[in-house]
């Protein structure tokens, strides 16, 4: 019988509460049938239930645990993250309680060798960079599920078998009083690094485990330092390794250090060694004689691994439990989120019968591709901190002696930080659209622009779920033949809204769901946009197609291949 921890984790920072285990389901007469069930009520399966149910899909979450997860863990979300989660309702809560930034500092021998800037545009509606801890983020995850009609978390279940049939899966699931089945058409695996469904379905992660091992150290003190990234490489005090220091809110420091090849992860836990490498770090920033108070702490290695194929028949992989990259870069979380956006539309696509199996499987093909450029990106930072050959400490030591001198040098520094995966190669895309015809503007698969409008909004502020086409135009009506196509294709399911581009005074456009007051050609000109220019943009905001001149024979083709059905 399954028996989570019933006492609320301790915390300096976050209040764990502890929710009742679902235990009505034992004992049942009947086994349910869910459309959706998603294992693991971490941040990326809590976002993929909302997600869902954007486009009103009803899922149920399993977690094992009573509670949201322990530790600070993922703690630094990206622009391209936020936006995500502007969607589903939580964005305004991350950014006010989280500390946005920028830059990220590099030093050796306590010399500072490198200043990396995360680019940042007046357009731009959130910092590169947010940190907040990941608990409270699950917590704002768990209030928006707990207010959403289509979600529901089932607390204290724990999945111990996976069955499959054709048109479905069976599970079962151990709880404080007993167990039960429950079937789902689809099953989202969202259940993080040791996949219980992976391993029940006997998968295994592809790539590359590196041996640098890393402490990571939460701790309360208040230190006069900007929010930055600190990454300190040959402490005197750690010689040949690596320290990390994240500014988290709370007066929170993350501190990431690595341990000697020899150190086991007991030894390095032990209050002994925690308390003499921290003060010797903090000593490193200035600080003499610290007092602090350790929150919580852990060992974690530097993995850059996939599954092959994230669709399993009716198991459908996602977050770690898809992939395992280096947190070099901030990758991990900000991945998952993704996923699990690329995943949201095409599955409930596919669930309401408008589309065929090619594009669920897109969302495979898409993300393994872009979990291998990211392990390939992500292992030239991990190799650079953490050397795995003697030849690559070679050159990384090399790297570090030149930069107390040589600025030339200097840019190997730069930890290539996570970014939105551009999707150039997907199915989905239009073959024969303008796409290379375009000076500016997002190319087919990167994500349209979430440009600032005159009024304090955004253009992402009014997408929907559905396949948006931004049309620019100085005339007061959409072509009829584009409004045709976009007649029939909502007759048979398609959700897509247009928004209109005006260049001119008029404020409604006639034949679109939104009119943009555009005068001043600022959108214009970020989309390399003239009179008759449209972009159509997937229900995840990514490019599928451009024109520099649109028809409606064109429109319904690129739908078409949208869809996966061309």
């Amino acid at each position: 019988m399954h028996t989570p921890l019933a006492e609320p984790r301790r915390s300096i920072y976050f209040d764990y509460q502890v929710f009742p285990a679902h235990t009505a389901s034992v004992g049942a007469s009947q086994v349910e049938r869910r459309p959706v069930v998603i294992v693991g009520a971490g941040p990326i399966g809590l976002t993929a239930a909302l997600d869902l149910a954007r486009y009103g899909i009803p899922s149920i979450v399993l977690e094992s645990e009573r509670q949201v997860s322990e530790g600070s863990r993922a703690i630094v979300f990206t622009r391209r993250s936020l936006e995500i989660l502007q969607q589903i309702g939580v964005a305004e809560r991350v950014t006010e309680a989280g500390l946005g930034w920028r830059f990220g500092n590099s030093f050796y021998r306590n010399q500072r060798v490198f200043r990396m800037e995360a680019p940042h545009d007046p357009d731009d509606r959130y910092p590169p960079m947010t940190n907040l801890q990941q608990p409270r983020l699950e917590q704002f995850l768990v209030d928006a599920c707990q207010a959403n009609p289509l979600t529901e978390i089932r607390w204290g279940n724990k999945v111990e078998k996976l069955t499959q049939a054709d048109e479905y899966a069976t599970l079962e699931i151990d709880t404080p009083a007993g167990s039960y089945l429950l079937e789902a058409n689809w099953v989202v695996a969202a259940d993080g690094a040791r996949s219980a469904i992976r391993s029940l379905l006997g998968l295994k992660l592809e790539g590359a485990a590196y041996e640098g091992r890393f402490v990571i150290a939460d701790i309360k003190i208040d230190l006069d330092l900007p929010t930055e990234r600190l990454a300190y490489f040959d402490p005197h005090w750690n010689p040949g390794n690596t320290v990390l220091m994240h500014r988290e809110p709370g007066n929170i420091w993350r501190i990431d250090y690595q341990l000697p090849r020899d150190e086991t992860p007991a030894q390095a836990l032990s209050p002994e060694s925690l308390r003499e490498r921290i003060n010797a770090q903090l000593a490193i920033v200035g600080v003499e004689n610290p007092q602090w108070e350790l929150d919580w702490c852990s060992v974690y290695s530097a993995r850059a691994l996939t599954l092959p194929d994230y669709i399993h028949d009716r198991v459908i992989f996602t977050g770690d439990a898809a992939h395992l990259l280096p947190i070099f870069g901030v990758r991990g979380a900000n991945t998952g989120f993704q996923d699990c956006h690329d995943l949201g539309w095409k599955l409930a696509l596919t669930i309401k019968g408008l589309a065929r199996p090619r594009l669920l499987q897109s969302y495979s093909s898409e993300r393994v591709s872009a979990a291998r450029e990211i392990i390939a990106e992500a292992g030239k930072s991990t190799r650079f901190m953490t050397p795995p050959t003697p030849g690559h400490c070679l050159v990384r030591d090399a790297v570090l002696s030149l930069s107390l001198t040589q600025a030339f040098v200097r840019p190997l520094y730069h930890w290539r930080t996570s970014r939105p995966h551009d999707y150039v190669d997907s199915p989905l895309n239009c073959k024969d659209d303008d796409n290379l015809g375009f000076e500016n503007g997002p190319r087919q698969g990167a994500p349209l622009l979430n440009v600032k409008l005159g009024d304090e909004q955004f253009l992402f502020d009014k997408l929907g779920a559905s396949f948006c086409l931004l049309y620019f135009t100085d005339d007061a009506e959409i072509p009829m033949e584009i409004q045709t196509v976009i007649r029939t294709l909502r007759e048979q399911g398609v959700p897509l809204q247009i928004i209109a581009i005006a260049g001119q005074q008029q404020t409604d456009v006639s034949g679109a769901d939104e009119c943009i007051d555009d005068r001043n050609a600022h959108l214009h000109d970020k989309y390399g946009a003239m009179p008759g220019t449209a972009y159509l943009a997937r229900p995840d905001q990514h490019v599928c197609a451009r024109w520099q001149q649109l028809s409606g024979s064109a429109l319904h083709k690129s739908i078409e291949t949208a869809l996966g059905n061309e």
